[in-house]
């Protein structure tokens, strides 16, 4: 698929101002499998968690086979731990290599973070230390996991909650690097850029105008909640008015990118998901309409 790098350039692309020209997709859940096992879903795509789908079988295979029978699926992968120290998992990789091919899998993406120490999984994306020694660790790991992939990586900006002190870069600054040099794409969270720019005080559009449009490739929008002095990014909810606008200048600096609604905790029934899903595609295709109809008046 061809990746505008402006709204311009997007919108003369054959698309009208009545249809967005941005696809838009949803994380696949366990609540929903049999629902989805039954009657599909109604998203250009969807996305799922690469580990839950590894080796082959059992249920979550069967609605794996099912939605893809219609639909392209991505892969967005948890364990990865890019950051790390400890040598990459081959065996995972092996597997992920193998589950990309069997399914043909529009993208796999992962974290720019850690989650392993003495071969030990916390379960959890804790982000790095945004150093130059940091940045060349993580564009050796990058490349070799693309070599060992025989594709091109996508990688997403988590959300934090903590800063290091030996941090030299922006954590913007540091994610344009890793993919520039190692020739990575970005899944750009948007959610999680308005939580850490809350959370640590910088600017959200700084963060996206800091980020080489032609670098990414995918989308993220989720909900957040309030803890009482931060933000927690819990995907439990609707995606919130602030993220939306975020959105909207993501799509000014961006344009039409395939965008995916995450919703983890309090997962809401089947038709909720894919209504905010059609949102997405709605603010798009305002976004897009109102700005063709200001490139038409100059």
């Amino acid at each position: 698929m061809h990746r505008a790098s402006d709204p311009q350039q997007a919108l003369s692309q054959g698309s009208s101002p009545a249809q967005s020209p941005i696809r838009v997709g949803f994380g696949l859940r366990v609540p929903h499998y049999d629902e989805i096992a039954k009657q599909g879903i109604s998203a250009d795509f969807a996305e799922v968690t690469s580990e839950n789908f590894l080796g082959r079988g059992g249920r979550a295979h069967a609605v794996l086979e099912r939605v893809r029978a219609e639909r392209p699926i991505a892969l967005h992968g948890v364990s990865l731990s890019i950051g790390g120290m400890d040598p990459l998992n081959e065996r995972y990789l092996a597997e992920l290599a193998a589950l990309a091919a069997r399914i043909e899998a529009m993208s796999v993406s992962d974290h720019v973070c850690f989650g392993t120490f003495g071969g030990h999984y916390a379960h959890d994306l804790w982000p790095l230390p945004y150093t130059e020694e940091a940045l060349q660790h993580v564009v050796t790991r990058v490349e070799q996991v693309q070599d060992r992939l025989g594709r091109q990586l996508l990688l997403e900006n988590v959300s934090s909650y903590v800063e290091y002190r030996a941090s030299t870069l922006t954590e913007w600054e540091f994610l344009a690097q890793v993919v520039t040099q190692a020739g990575a794409g970005i899944l750009l969270d948007v959610n999680n850029v308005f939580v850490s720019a809350t959370n640590h005080g910088f600017s959200p559009e700084a963060y996206l105008d800091g980020i080489p449009a032609g670098c990414v490739q995918q989308i993220h929008l989720a909900g957040h909640s309030d803890g009482g002095g931060f933000l927690l990014d819990d995907h439990g909810s609707r995606v919130t008015s602030d993220v939306w606008r975020l959105y909207e200048r993501a799509l000014a600096r961006f344009g039409s990118l395939p965008t995916i609604i995450e919703w983890d905790e309090r997962v809401p029934p089947l038709a909720e998901l894919e209504s905010e899903a059609e949102h997405a595609r709605s603010v798009a295709t305002t976004w897009f309409s109102s700005h063709l109809e200001r490139m038409e008046r100059l």
